[in-house]
């Protein structure tokens, strides 16, 4: 954009701007302010969980319905922290996926180096470290044989690293049926995480409110909209974000014709 436009818009002579330039600011405000992101209860639970975990060097296992927002919380964490190390699992991961990626993370060269060496090196370099955490996101993803791998980092970093697993309730189900049935592994993970999964308080409708107004949908009739379509689908954030947009959307339209 020309200087002579900016000062054109800036003193008020807007019949010399087109609407094609008007729309070219638009989207760049728009984007440069992004998506607002507001602190739900399950949010600030997640952040102490993380703090207490790095502090202490604890294990936890927290668990909540896809789309309360673990993911978005943990890569925040790991952003503003140091010595955070935020792995994002999978369910075609194997072992030597697993240990590698977790080295890479951390920033271990795995050249040559076989899955045990690899893992050694991630135990030496962790306890040299003051206070750190390892973040496994959706747990629940990984294959017996690579979860039991758990077992290990918990019996080398005991009282040296916090970690904490991310998963949905499912894990829960799936735990209890192992331990049961007496599957290689399950009885060491559940003890080693004080047999107890940490709930997340689910999202309320105060709280797609609030996601609302930071986010610029102020009108009351859009605000219900936008719960309505959330309470649908159990307060997904996914789809409350999708809700916000369509609704931002149809504003913009609006004032548009107003216009």
């Amino acid at each position: 954009m020309s200087s002579a436009t900016v000062s054109n818009i800036l003193n008020g002579n807007w019949a010399l701007i087109s609407d094609e330039m008007w729309m070219k600011v638009q989207s760049q405000i728009f984007s440069s302010r992004g998506w607002q992101l507001y602190e739900t209860v399950a949010h600030q639970s997640l952040m102490l969980y993380f703090l207490d975990s790095q502090e202490e060097s604890s294990v936890v296992w927290i668990t909540g319905p896809a789309g309360i927002g673990k993911s978005t919380a943990a890569a925040q964490y790991a952003e503003s922290h140091k010595n955070v190390f935020l792995l994002t699992c999978s369910s075609d991961m194997t072992k030597a996926d697993f240990v590698g990626e977790l080295a890479s993370k951390i920033g271990i060269r795995t050249n040559g180096m076989t899955v045990r060496e690899t893992l050694r090196s991630i135990f030496s370099e962790l306890v040299k470290m003051e206070s750190p955490l390892l973040i496994f996101d959706e747990g629940d993803k990984l294959a017996d044989s690579v979860l039991y791998y758990y077992v290990s980092l918990y019996n080398a970093l005991e009282d040296k690293c916090g970690m904490v697993f991310l998963s949905t309730n499912y894990m829960e189900e799936r735990m209890r049926r192992g331990v049961t049935r007496g599957r290689k592994g399950y009885d060491e993970l559940e003890s080693r995480i004080c047999r107890r999964f940490v709930p997340l308080n689910l999202v309320s409708a105060a709280e797609v409110e609030g996601i609302c107004i930071a986010n610029g949908v102020t009108d009351k009739a859009a605000i219900r909209n936008v719960i309505a379509e959330g309470h649908s689908c159990g307060n997904d954030l996914r789809r409350v974000k999708r809700s916000v947009h369509k609704e931002l959307r149809k504003k913009a339209v609006q004032e548009g014709f107003e216009k």
